[in-house]
């Protein structure tokens, strides 16, 4: 018998005498195009999760950086404001807009690289996932993925994404170089060197200093990961996860609610040949746990009994595949998020703080926690600036309310001084980012500069920066 059939035969058996009808998920959200010029009626937009959207004048994608600077530059738009969007992951309000949506979806790919540098341009429309097997082919890696490839580069750059890993950075903090266009449609390059502010600044630049289109990024040679997950009971996991994170090259845990029980997930680098055993899908695995909290969320105690005695019987996992096979998997199971990262001396008492306050207060809640370790880097606005971190994230099924379960756990976070992940909800007022950023001001001195007007803030950022520009 299957295991997640064993699962399933637990639970029914538990519940027998009562009855529950399921909802299938539902469609994946619609992808309009349009053309270069844009759409001729306005399109709806929303987000992979459906929690932000908005219905711009004009939706575009243009063919080139040319074709971007004549767009920004025309008379006749120069009224509208103007929102890069990417592939729509980020649960945070960065994106709505009644103005100008423009993707860069056209322009992607690898347009050149510096071998001896270990380097390579990328263009700011590429998907993640669409890096791995080009930068193989030039004999360069990235140093680090996050879990999910289907972001847009420019996209990640600009919420400060990450992995895991306690000696690698969130993937802005391996930017060489990148190139925007600003507001009136001008062409710029910036890195350490050149435009150092701006570089500083663009780094992890919300979308709101112009549109990035393109960037250079320090890369290391090919490698090849072991993964290992293994299943143990979170206190074993706790008393473990710092040293473990110093251990391995990458190292991570979820914790599954009402189970007592949790995994880790370990990459080391490895010469042995390409192999994987079999491995329990993370979609139906979700789906499961969604089934069980609907069936026994009248008997807590029964729910953590039958979850942590079937997560007893899981096998190790193990898979040795090229570093950009192992990082990532697919989420066809959507969610909402709050991430917050904290300095690492203070993540296990907030992390105990948030599993008392879900398993008293929330037995609605199924989706696992995610722990994952986070260097420092000297981005201004990246949530690691000067300072190695962990990040929580606490996750709802995209069809629950998620704001009761966000709104109590937020203050924990806040607590032990964290910093919200930009692509996920928070609350934070500009006050408060400014309290929590030593380069607060000087990043929107630099904001000022490029867009006096505002032209690249939504009304979420103009909430965040509107002290600081002449943008109503």
């Amino acid at each position: 018998m299957e295991r997640r059939h064993f699962l399933q035969l637990l639970v029914s058996t538990a519940i027998v005498g009562h009855t529950l009808s399921l909802q299938a998920a539902q469609q994946a959200p619609a992808q309009a195009q349009s053309n270069a010029g844009g759409s001729k009626s306005p399109l709806p937009w929303r987000n992979w999760s459906g929690s932000q959207q908005s219905v711009p004048a004009m939706r575009v994608a243009p063919r080139s950086v040319t074709e971007l600077q004549e767009l920004l530059a025309a008379p006749n738009h120069r009224h509208l404001p103007v929102r890069p969007v990417g592939s729509g992951h980020s649960f945070s309000a960065l994106v709505p807009t009644d103005g100008i949506l423009v993707s860069m979806a056209r322009l992607s790919g690898v347009l050149g690289h510096d071998d001896s540098r270990c380097q390579a341009k990328v263009a700011a429309g590429t998907l993640l996932g669409q890096l791995g097997q080009p930068l193989e082919a030039i004999d360069q890696a990235l140093f680090n993925m996050p879990d999910i490839d289907q972001q847009s580069l420019a996209g990640l750059l600009a919420t400060a994404t990450h992995g895991t890993g306690s000696k690698l950075m969130c993937l802005s903090g391996y930017v060489s170089a990148l190139t925007l266009v600003t507001a009136n449609g001008e062409r710029i390059e910036c890195s350490q060197t050149q435009h150092p502010d701006l570089f500083q600044a663009a780094r992890v630049g919300l979308g709101c200093l112009g549109i990035v289109t393109d960037v250079t990024l320090q890369n290391t040679r090919p490698y090849r990961l072991r993964k290992t997950t293994e299943w143990l009971p979170i206190e074993d996991i706790l008393a473990t996860a710092d040293t473990l994170a110093d251990q391995h090259r990458n190292f991570e845990f979820y914790y599954i609610p009402f189970s007592g029980m949790g995994f880790t997930s370990t990459h080391d680098l490895t010469d042995d040949p390409l192999s994987a055993t079999p491995a329990l899908d993370q979609n139906d695995g979700a789906r499961d746990l969604q089934k069980a909290r609907d069936y026994l969320a009248w008997s807590p105690r029964l729910r953590r009994l039958i979850l942590g005695g079937y997560m007893r019987t899981l096998a190790r996992e193990q898979k040795v595949a090229p570093s950009w096979q192992n990082y990532t998997s697919d989420r066809n199971v959507r969610f909402n998020e709050m991430e917050y990262h904290l300095p690492r001396e203070n993540w296990q008492k907030a992390f105990r703080e948030v599993v008392d306050l879900v398993e008293n207060r929330f037995p609605e809640v199924f989706f696992p926690f995610e722990v994952r370790f986070v260097q420092a880097d000297d981005a201004w606005l990246s949530p690691f600036y000067r300072r190695d971190s962990v990040s929580i994230a606490v996750h709802r099924f995209f069809e629950d309310d998620y704001q009761p379960l966000f709104a109590a756990v937020e203050p924990i976070f806040r607590r032990y001084g964290g910093r919200p992940h930009w692509g996920k909800l928070n609350t934070l007022t500009a006050a408060e980012f400014q309290a929590l950023y030593p380069k607060w001001q000087a990043f929107c001195e630099v904001r000022k500069s490029l867009d006096p007007n505002g032209r690249f803030l939504n009304p979420y950022l103009a909430g965040l920066f509107s002290d600081n520009t002449s943008h109503g």
